[in-house]
C-alpha cells in the first residue's frame, strides 16, 4: 500500500491542517496505528493528538535519514526531545509528545515494526506544577451579566459561557453536546468525557434559560451542512469547535483574555469554597483520580491566605 499522509497534522478525522505529500510505502504504519486507537474507542481529540504527534516526529526523523521505525534509537528520541526544548516548546507539550511516541512504539513492538521499543528508557521533562488560573469576579460579571444583545450568536455565546462556568465542562465536552444530551426536566446534562466515559452533571436555572433562548433561534442559522444532532453551531453552520469557543471568550470579554479551561477551574474552586465534598467535585469534573481534584484545594487555600494577608491587621 502506498500512502500520501506521512507528516500530516490532522484537524479532524476527515480533513487535514497541513498536507505534505510523500509518495512512499506506509512503513511507519500510521494508518494502522490510528485504527488501533479507534478500536479502543479513543476520543477524536485523542486520535488527532496521537496521530499528529507521531506524524510530526516521522517528518523530523526522515529529514535526518531515519526512514523506518527500526532505524529509531534512544539517541534519536533524546535528540528529538532536546530539539523541542531548544525550540522553546513548553514542558507540557514535550511531555505529551513523548507519551504519544511511547504509545506508538509500544504498538509498533506488538505489531513487529520494531524488535524493541526505543522509547522504553527515554524520559521527558515533567510538566510544571502550577495552580490553575481562576477567573476574577469582574471578568465573570462581564461574561455572565453584560448585555450582549439578542441576535442568535449572542444567545449562543451566552449559553456557552453559562455551561462552561455552571457545569465545569471541558471545552471538548461542551462542543460534543448534542440536543439529546439535555434532560431539562431534571436539570441535567449527559456528558461524554475522557475515555468516552459518560457522566451526568447538573446545570443551574440561568444556564437552562440561556440554552432555551439559543434553541429558539438555532433553526435560523442552520445550513444544509449543519449536523442536526449538534447543540451548538458555529458561524459556518457546522458543530462548534474549541477554537470557536476561544474566539467567543475573546470577543465577549473586554477586560483581557480568559482561557475556556479557566472557567472549569473557577467552577471547581467555587464549589470547594462553598463547602462541596471533594469526591463530589471529582465526580462532577470527571476526574479519574482524586489527586487531580485535590489540586483545587490548594487553590482555595492560596486565595484564603491572600485574603487574610490583605485584610487582617496582622496579615
Amino acid at each position: 500500500m502506498r500512502v500520501r499522509l506521512l507528516g500530516v497534522v490532522l484537524t479532524n478525522l476527515g480533513s487535514v491542517e497541513r498536507n505534505i505529500v510523500i509518495d512512499e510505502p506506509d512503513v511507519w504504519g500510521l494508518d494502522d496505528f490510528t485504527a488501533s486507537l479507534r478500536a479502543l474507542d479513543r476520543s477524536p481529540a485523542t486520535l488527532r493528538a496521537y496521530r499528529g504527534d507521531v506524524a510530526r516526529f516521522v517528518r523530523w526523523a526522515r529529514e535526518r535519514g531515519v526512514v523506518t521505525p527500526r532505524d529509531v534509537t534512544r539517541r534519536t528520541l533524546r535528540e528529538y526531545l532536546a530539539r523541542m526544548n531548544i525550540n522553546g516548546d513548553g514542558r507540557a507539550s514535550i511531555s505529551r509528545r513523548h507519551a504519544s511516541l511511547r504509545r506508538y512504539f509500544t504498538w509498533a513492538l506488538e505489531r513487529g515494526y520494531v524488535q524493541s521499543s526505543p522509547a522504553a528508557r527515554v524520559s521527558a521533562p515533567r510538566p510544571n506544577s502550577k495552580l490553575p488560573e481562576i477567573v476574577g469576579r469582574d471578568q465573570l460579571d462581564a461574561l455572565l451579566e453584560a448585555d450582549w444583545g439578542h441576535d442568535p450568536w449572542a444567545r449562543r455565546d451566552r449559553a456557552v459561557c453559562e455551561i462552561l462556568y455552571g457545569s465545569g465542562l471541558r471545552v471538548s465536552e461542551l462542543c460534543d453536546l448534542d440536543r439529546d444530551s439535555l434532560d431539562e426536566r431534571q436539570g441535567l446534562l449527559r456528558v461524554l468525557g475522557k475515555g468516552r466515559k459518560e457522566r451526568i452533571v447538573p446545570l443551574h436555572r440561568a444556564g437552562w434559560e440561556a440554552i432555551e433562548r439559543w434553541r429558539d433561534v438555532r433553526s435560523d442559522v442552520i445550513t444544509p451542512q449543519s449536523p442536526r444532532e449538534a447543540l451548538f453551531l458555529n458561524r459556518r453552520g457546522v458543530r462548534l469547535g474549541p477554537r470557536d469557543v476561544r474566539r467567543i471568550l475573546d470577543r465577549r470579554l473586554a477586560m483581557g483574555h480568559v482561557h475556556p479551561h479557566a472557567l472549569r477551574h473557577t467552577y471547581a474552586t467555587h464549589l470547594l469554597e462553598g463547602g462541596a465534598d471533594l469526591r463530589v467535585v471529582q465526580e462532577l469534573l470527571g476526574h479519574e483520580s482524586l489527586t487531580t481534584t485535590q489540586l483545587y484545594t490548594h487553590v482555595s487555600k492560596s486565595r484564603l491566605q491572600k485574603i487574610h494577608h490583605e485584610t487582617h491587621p496582622r496579615g
